[in-house]
């Protein structure tokens, strides 16, 4: 439903921008550009096979259910701290447990948040992410026209009239006029993307805390179990052998988790099956009776005999549903309907029967409690059921580590996390990461949470206050997803709201009551990182919008090149800056200091859009800096937040390879330049071989002209179409088929009229020859003289030779070396700046980059290569 209405939707949303005079959204066969302009999960999610949604099914609940399903160790006993009073209150409890878990895992996660995902990203940071592509939400100022391919141009007056009266129509859909109401709101309130950014950050790092948590009470809970067969042992060596446990998990992390479904869903699946089988057992044996808490009305029973302490002992029924933000999170490793069919064939019935099962054992001794699981277990399955408690428990935790893991790497990649780090494990999978730093100091906090609390019940209450808060924040944001991005009707959105906000705060109100005891441990810890997160952004923003304002004119830029004591340095050079649009600063410094330039010389910026993945055919954007013999080009590398960042060696090679193409294409295709505006606008470059274009480049520079209309080779028809072109007056192009091609009456209309479209501070060309609406007609009706089509493929040919030349020069100076540039830049606060501020930015923040990774080690650039550049910026 939510898909359906998604198209929709957007069809809405495009008359009413059309309507509004909003940018027309240019619709181009370019993969970045289906990425950034639709709902997440349109392809990753399609129609499979049933075979693959098996396999799938399979290996999701090795990989997701390890959390959830071993929440039976430990529900029942953080919920009756006190002991059971009455024995009916098994049935309320129960019936919550029953609703609680169908309420929040199933219908809210698995049947509405897992469409919410970001082209296959789960969680609450694609959330926000999903909300950034279809608002500008970002508070950092790099966004570029190419990032939405949108223009600016002059409509054809018929058209426009046609789509003004269609926009009038589709104002009239309250649906499509609530989203745009919901995008200005988020576009021109800073409040409220400050807001959105502070919740979602504080959303990871719940999420990052309870990394730490749920190794904790899991493993506790299943080591516990030793108590029953070794009655002699304390509480405190039972502690010390649950830390030995966690430090195992956490130092093997380095050595990845390949293959994770296949091998651990065996282990769930057999842990699933003893829990319902335990279940159905104790059902039998003591009370099936239990089975009434499907009747809602013995939650009413329960909180009218118990008033506060039932409403108290929500901080433990809750814990039934852990899990549910890393079944969210690692979304993108699976498809929808495969975590569906196994959540509801194999999760469900196996969970909601051991808690049943739990509830009929203590309607016949409540005074066990304290340890309900294993002393419902039968004897004979004792055994059985501790290794596989502890396999499913380190499973469990493993999840949230990834989860963890995952989270960190995408909030770094957007300018929200120190730069640490990031290991991908296997070559296969994709996304399966580990971070050295972070896992030691998840390692170290989940022993000392263990250590100091010695309980679960201690632990579950700081668990809870994590899982709540972070559902809360989800419904928030999946809220502002349904009114932007869906377009729902209004009723059904407040509905959402109503139901989920209401009883999740109830929750939280439960855990926030037992704060002292246990719940200000995740709120410490997450105040720290969101802290550090914070304070990084900040300076992060504020840093950029200092190197923006104080950008290098293109006359200051000439002047320096043109400088007599400028010497050429032979090789290539790769000038990283964060810039992505304009020269930065430091090069008049570098100058300055050292009157050389490389020979080739490239200003990188690294850039990581709101996107889960860009193909690398979109990876590179280039343009060229005047004056044009001095081979300065602009480059910006987009990558999305799952992305690796290439080996150093291997992204240069990339990197000059996709230039030459740019080369060839610019020049092939023509290129408008105007000087004083400092626009561009060309082509943009394809990826196909370069070797192959260069043979057959060169092979047509031998032909006869008679050969030239007898081949099909691709640098001789775009000889012959350019020649063409030339002679007929501009009126049609040439397909390699010898068949005119019309180009779409705007791009005519363009030409008619002298001018160029532009985007602000381009670098990838508005509009591509090989992309235009063409109508294909018969060459015959266009007819021309021989000579003209002879000198105008002559000319072409000449062209292709320089073409080449260029080419050549580029691959002679990258055998000659490849120096990496990198700005060594102090950030510190201005004299006149408050204190706050100068704490912040001089102590706080030079602590935090001084203690992390330098982006020449995040880059992998070897030392021998690197050259330096320091300065001081003051914001």
């Amino acid at each position: 439903m939510a898909e359906q209405q998604q198209k929709g939707g957007d069809d809405e949303v495009l008359e009413v921008e059309c309507a509004l005079d909003m940018p027309e959204v240019v619709q181009r066969q370019d993969s970045l550009y289906r990425d950034a302009s639709r709902a997440g999960g349109a392809s990753h999610h399609g129609h499979e096979r049933w075979g693959k949604t098996l396999r799938l099914a399979f290996q999701c609940v090795g990989v997701l259910y390890g959390d959830i399903g071993t929440s039976p160790l430990y529900v029942y006993s953080s919920t009756f701290t006190a002991g059971v009073r009455h024995t009916d209150d098994l049935l309320g409890v129960l019936s919550l447990i029953i609703y609680s878990f169908i309420l929040f895992t199933m219908v809210k996660y698995v049947y509405i948040a897992l469409r919410a995902n970001d082209d296959g990203d789960g969680g609450t940071f694609a959330l926000y992410s999903l909300i950034s592509r279809h608002a500008k939400v970002s508070l950092v100022p790099n966004q570029q026209a190419e990032d939405e391919l949108h223009i600016l141009e002059q409509d054809d007056p018929k058209s426009f009239s046609r789509r003004r009266a269609l926009a009038t129509l589709q104002l009239a859909s309250p649906a499509a006029y609530r989203a745009q109401r919901v995008k200005e709101l988020l576009e021109t309130s800073k409040p409220v993307r400050i807001s959105l950014f502070l919740l979602t950050i504080l959303a990871t790092a719940m999420v990052i805390s309870d990394a730490c948590l749920t190794p904790a009470i899991s493993v506790l809970s299943a080591v516990g179990g030793l108590k029953e067969k070794a009655p002699h042992l304390t509480t405190d060596q039972i502690v010390w052998i649950t830390v030995a446990i966690l430090v195992a998990l956490f130092s093997v992390q380095r050595f990845g988790t390949d293959k994770v479904g296949y091998f651990f869903a065996p282990v769930v699946i057999l842990w699933l099956l003893l829990i319902g089988g335990v279940g159905v057992y104790n059902l039998v044996k003591h009370d099936i009776g239990v089975l009434r808490a499907f009747n809602p009305k013995y939650i009413a029973d329960y909180f009218r005999r118990n008033k506060k302490d039932a409403w108290i002992s929500l901080g433990g029924i809750l814990l039934c549903f852990t899990g549910t933000e890393a079944l969210f999170a690692d979304l993108g490793y699976f498809s929808i309907r495969s975590i569906q069919l196994s959540f509801g064939f194999g999760l469900v019935p196996s969970v909601l029967l051991a808690y049943a099962g739990q509830a009929a054992f203590l309607r016949k001794y409540p005074e066990e409690v304290a340890n309900t699981f294993y002393r419902s277990t039968p004897t004979v399955l004792f055994w059985p059921t501790f290794v596989l408690a502890i396999a499913a428990s380190i499973i469990g935790s493993q999840a949230m580590i990834s989860c963890a893991f995952a989270t960190i790497s995408h909030s770094q990649a957007l300018g929200c996390f120190p730069r640490v780090k990031i290991l991908h494990t296997s070559k296969q999978y994709h996304g399966q990461l580990y971070i050295p730093e972070v896992n030691f100091l998840l390692g170290f906090a989940a022993c000392v949470v263990t250590v100091a609390f010695k309980t679960t019940v201690v632990i579950g209450e700081a668990h809870g206050i994590c899982v709540v808060l972070v559902m809360l924040i989800t419904t928030l944001l999946l809220t502002v997803v349904m009114l932007l991005v869906w377009r729902m009707n209004a009723w059904c959105v407040a509905l959402f709201f109503a139901v989920f906000m209401a009883s999740e705060s109830v929750y939280l109100s439960s855990v926030l009551y037992k704060f002292l005891h246990g719940g200000y441990i995740p709120v410490v810890i997450s105040a720290v990182l969101m802290a550090v997160m914070m304070v990084w952004h900040y300076v992060h923003v504020k840093r950029y919008k200092y190197e923006l304002e104080r950008t290098v004119s293109p006359d200051k830029v000439r002047e320096l090149l043109d400088g007599r004591d400028l010497r050429k340095v032979p090789g290539v050079g790769l000038f990283y800056t964060d810039l992505v649009q304009g020269i930065p600063p430091v090069f008049p410094h570098l100058i300055e200091k050292i009157p050389s330039i490389h020979a080739v010389l490239l200003f990188v910026s690294v850039k990581h859009l709101p996107v889960p993945h860009v193909d690398m055919s979109e990876r590179f954007l280039f343009r060229q800096v005047e004056p044009r013999e001095h081979k300065l080009y602009r480059c910006v590398a987009r990558y999305g937040y799952r992305d690796p960042l290439e080996e150093a060696k291997d992204f240069a090679a990339n990197l000059v390879e996709r230039l030459q193409y740019y080369i060839r294409d610019v020049n092939l295709y023509g290129v408008d330049v105007d000087a004083k505006a400092g626009k561009v606008s060309y082509p943009s470059s394809r990826c196909d071989s370069m070797a192959r274009s260069t043979r057959r480049s060169s092979m047509a520079m031998t032909m006869t002209m008679q050969q030239h209309y007898s081949s099909a080779s691709y640098t001789e028809s775009l000889a012959l179409a350019r020649a063409r072109s030339t002679s007929s007056g501009a009126t049609g192009r040439m397909n390699m088929n010898g068949l005119i091609m019309m180009p779409s009456a705007s791009y005519t209309e363009r030409e008619r009229q002298g001018r160029s479209i532009y985007a602000e501070e381009m670098m990838t060309p508005a509009e591509s020859f090989s992309e235009l609406a063409m109508q294909v007609v018969p060459s015959g009706r266009y007819a021309a003289s021989s000579q003209q089509l002879f000198q105008a493929a002559k000319m072409s040919l000449e062209e292709m030779a320089k073409i080449e030349e260029e080419q050549r020069y580029i691959e002679r100076e990258m055998e000659k070396g490849v120096v990496y540039i990198m700005g060594e830049n102090e950030v510190v606060a201005r004299p006149h700046s408050s204190l706050l501020k100068k704490v912040i930015v001089n102590y706080v923040y030079a602590f935090l980059r001084k203690n992390c990774r330098q982006g020449d080690k995040m880059l992998a650039i070897p030392r021998s290569q690197l050259l330096k550049v320091g300065m001081s910026y003051e914001i």
